[in-house]
């Protein structure tokens, strides 16, 4: 490669921390491709959508008892067989992905695969070990650093991360883009709008800890540059609903294009899949709560099997799996990713999440239908922000093309010989 290529190819440089940032990456980089968004339709031939060794969803229950199997923690996963689909778009500007690697052993297998992804559509991925202990994150900045200082534009999925952050208090990049990191966009963008420090909307209303005192002047910095400037801009590639935009801030949409592109159509089975969350992990709901309402849903609505959020403790799925009788599925792929390849069931249920964004648009032209419960201001914890419900209600209510539910009773508050699913 030519010393001009080599500078071009690292000319716009992306950090993702988790599989549906490094997805959005990928969208974004479709988008913006020369003729991206008329890509001839595709199927990765790695993966098929029907019959062969790697159809399934994922890595499911080993036993009836549904005890998820988990990757290794040492390593998380091999890498993955190449995942064969169309050549990148003709005219496609080659960046440079760099991941920030977790500890979670499900997060990192799910990263390794779309890892492949990114390689098969011809970009460079740089797999750091940013948390694998004390000097890492020196070991980190410090090789990242050149990269930085030459990037013309840096892509980020968390603009929330410190680690992301911090690394932006050393680009002299003049274009920035945030892809989608789920339904903390929406806060993102808001908070920018207001001027207000970033925080993540699960821990807005609680006081500051030494540690965010401590980093609070590189936060300050990172929300800076992200204000654009006359030297500056700032775009924020979305499939989220943004009422507030801030002044100066191009947004753009995210269709999913490439998803669509890639796989697909799915094929669909009877009866209802279950989409899992992590509110419960986060703090926010209690966890028998959480528990009893998904046994409602899913004995109103026939699902058989649960897509468990990477973040969900091994603990609470197996009690799930045990005292629901749904089929426990730890998917090794984004969910949007899943469903299009398929099986998937005609309907897809879930509580507040980026899911009833996403997944309509990943799943445009086929039947299956999304539907979407609120959570009830009763399943919420004592040390739930005072902001949870309001937000999470902000996410049900602005997702288009899917089907609102009535909050699903606790089996606890419908009363004796009552059947749920009848009222």
């Amino acid at each position: 490669m030519s010393p001009r290529a080599e500078s071009a190819g690292h000319a716009t440089l992306a950090f993702v921390e988790s599989p549906v940032q490094l997805l959005n990456v990928l969208e974004w980089a479709h988008a913006h491709a020369p003729g991206g968004a008329d890509t001839a339709p595709g199927r990765a031939a790695g993966i098929p959508t029907q019959g062969g060794r790697r159809s399934g969803a994922g890595r499911t229950a080993a036993t009836g008892a549904g005890s998820p199997t988990p990757l290794p923690a040492a390593e998380a996963a091999p890498a993955a067989p190449a995942l064969r689909g169309p050549s990148a778009p003709s005219g496609h500007e080659r960046l440079t992905l760099v991941v920030l690697s977790p500890t979670d052993p499900m997060t990192r297998g799910q990263l390794r695969r779309m890892a492949e992804l990114a390689r098969e559509e011809g970009h460079d991925v740089r797999w750091e070990e940013a948390r694998g202990g004390t000097s890492a994150p020196f070991r980190t900045v410090g090789g990242l650093t050149p990269l930085l200082r030459r990037a013309r534009r840096v892509v980020m999925g968390d603009p929330f991360s410190r680690y992301v952050q911090l690394l932006l208090t050393i680009t002299r990049a003049r274009e920035l883009v945030v892809v989608d990191d789920g339904t903390a966009t929406m806060e993102f963008v808001a908070q920018l709008a207001r001027g207000e420090r970033l925080v993540r909307w699960h821990r807005k209303g609680g006081r500051p800890g030494a540690r965010d005192l401590l980093f609070a002047p590189v936060s300050a910095s990172a929300r800076r540059r992200l204000t654009p400037g006359s030297r500056r801009t700032v775009q924020v590639f979305s499939s989220m609903p943004i009422d507030q935009t801030p002044e100066g801030v191009a947004v753009t949409a995210n269709d999913f294009g490439w998803t669509r592109s890639r796989f697909g159509p799915p094929r669909l089975t009877k009866g209802a899949d279950l989409v899992g969350t992590s509110l419960v992990e986060t703090g926010v709901v209690d966890g028998d709560r959480y528990l009893e309402a998904v046994r409602a849903l899913a004995r109103t609505h026939g699902a058989r099997r649960y897509f468990a959020h990477r973040r969900e403790s091994a603990d609470k799925l197996h009690r799930l799996a045990v005292e629901t009788g749904l089929e426990v599925v730890r998917p090794d792929l984004p969910l949007e990713l899943i469903a299009r390849r398929g099986p998937i069931g005609r309907t897809i249920l879930s509580f507040p999440s980026t899911v009833v964004h996403t997944l309509p648009l990943a799943l445009v032209g086929t039947e299956v239908r999304v539907a979407v419960c609120d959570i009830d201001p009763a399943w919420l914890t004592q040390n739930a922000s005072p902001r949870a419900q309001g937000f999470l209600s902000g996410v049900t209510g602005t997702a288009r093309d899917v089907d609102r539910l009535p909050t699903v009773p606790a089996e606890r508050d419908v009363p004796a010989g009552q059947d749920i699913a009848t009222g």
